[in-house]
């Protein structure tokens, strides 16, 4: 399952049949899979603020730098040459070695003994699960045609919280079988506290799940002209910079709308805890249930929007739907983050996770409709680029720092992601309402690309 360099036999014209349905929607399957086991390892932080801060003596501010911060730098900055790799090399591959890589740095994850072994381990999380997603994005846009595209996107994208939901159910899970004894004792590693075991019982299935991986083929690269493939990053990024405008409205609209998502998958069950009086165990049903049914409903569902929205003659509709979102949303933060008790939280929580799941199949798919197929892969880490360090980078900290510095009081946390929510939403709103007809003018250009570098037909 080496990456190897795509040969000839690869190039297709976009004229070519697409593989079965049956089969694709297999492939969507396995990598939204690979998707579940990325965001199970990077989300548990979320459900163990009190134990780290307990056992590695540091700050909320300290735990928003592991859950987000060097996350997203390495992630995000690992994600630009490993995205030129997807546009050359084998895919499948590259995510397999990723795969083992994320998984590896999570177990190892459970073994840290202080702030800086953490943060070390981190790193390498990020830098594992940056290989994933221009490869699945570049598959999958080689298995479907464009009308299903963003279904197909979102559907995988759906990853995200399943993945998230189950770390918030395994996490509860495990807290609570755990926490029956102060420290477990297993082979070869010895002594480790609750918080510990969680990372080893959540980093070891995934290296398993390699396998899976044997199943997928690699698929015929579509609409790449014979001398496509020649094309270098200076060209790549050239292109991106004659749609910068698009570009700059399109992936910071989305990263703010990510801001508010990851803010809230980090601090919503600290918020739990810290003013409704939750126990962990509790919070991890609760939330983990709800970001699973109502994020997979809001990713599939706002994905089925735009591509039926498109399908009417908007062919902005992936940026069209994100600007409702994303006012939509505004009105769901204050009856969230005020509710009076626990229970009318939860009565909130399910809108908020719908709005907070819909963005992101959306989004990518808005990438691969306005690039050449063979800058599609450096053009998804591009934007991965940016949505991970304003959404994943700055997100968590924003509140941290908010609720430690600006209210000085953990209980506050609530009114610290109100007040970060709102800004972000309204942000987001005007920047992709500003993107629609850049994008528009981002698919002329595509057009006249292509027309370009294809070979005239004898």
């Amino acid at each position: 399952m080496a990456a190897q360099p795509t040969s000839a036999r690869t190039i297709q014209s976009s004229d070519a049949p697409y593989p079965s349905p049956r089969y694709a929607w297999y492939v969507v399957g396995v990598l939204t899979l690979m998707y579940v086991f990325s965001f199970i390892d990077r989300q548990i932080f979320a459900l163990i603020v009190g134990p780290l801060r307990r056992d590695l003596r540091i700050t909320d501010t300290q735990v928003s730098v592991l859950q987000g911060f060097i996350f997203a730098v390495f992630y995000t900055f690992c994600g630009i040459p490993l995205g030129r790799m997807a546009d050359k090399y084998s895919r499948r591959g590259i995510i397999a070695c990723g795969l083992v890589a994320w998984s590896g740095f999570t177990t190892m994850c459970g073994l840290a003994k202080n702030f800086g072994q953490m943060l070390a381990w981190r790193m390498g999380v990020g830098v594992g699960e940056a290989a994933l997603s221009p490869s699945a994005y570049s598959i999958i846009t080689d298995y479907f045609p464009k009308e299903k595209l963003a279904t197909a996107i979102s559907v995988y994208s759906m990853g995200i919280y399943i993945g998230s939901g189950m770390s918030y159910l395994l996490g509860g899970m495990v807290v609570r079988f755990a926490s029956a004894k102060e420290l477990w004792t297993l082979p070869v590693v010895g002594a480790v506290r609750p918080w510990q075991l969680i990372f080893l019982a959540v980093g070891l299935p995934g290296l398993i799940a390699t396998a899976l991986l044997f199943t997928v083929r690699e698929p015929l690269r579509r609409g790449i002209a014979a001398n496509a493939l020649a094309i270098s990053a200076r060209q790549s990024f050239a292109y991106i910079f004659k749609n910068k405008r698009t570009f700059l409205c399109h992936n910071i609209g989305f990263g703010l709308l990510s801001l508010v998502s990851y803010a809230s998958g980090a601090w919503v069950p600290e918020m739990f805890r810290r003013v409704y009086h939750w126990d962990i165990p509790t919070t991890g049903l609760v939330y983990g249930s709800m970001v699973t049914i109502f994020g997979s409903i809001g990713i599939v569902g706002a994905g089925r929007i735009a591509d039926l929205v498109r399908a009417r003659g908007r062919l902005q509709a992936n940026m069209l739907v994100g600007v409702f979102l994303a006012l939509l949303w505004i009105p769901f933060h204050f009856l969230l983050f005020l509710a009076p008790t626990g229970r009318w939280a939860v009565l909130w929580l399910a809108p908020a996770c719908i709005f907070a799941a819909a963005p992101f199949g959306i989004a990518p798919a808005a990438i691969q409709q306005m690039m050449p197929a063979s800058m599609r892969g450096q053009a998804s880490a591009v934007y991965l680029f940016i949505l991970n360090l304003i959404g994943l980078g700055i997100g968590p900290s924003a509140v941290a720092i908010c609720t430690q510095y600006l209210f000085r009081r953990d209980a506050a946390v609530n009114h610290s992601l109100l007040l970060v929510s709102v800004t972000a939403c309204l942000l987001s709103a005007a920047l992709l309402a500003s993107g629609l007809k850049p994008f528009l003018s981002s698919l002329d250009r595509l057009r006249d690309w292509t027309l370009e570098s294809t070979p005239e037909r004898g």
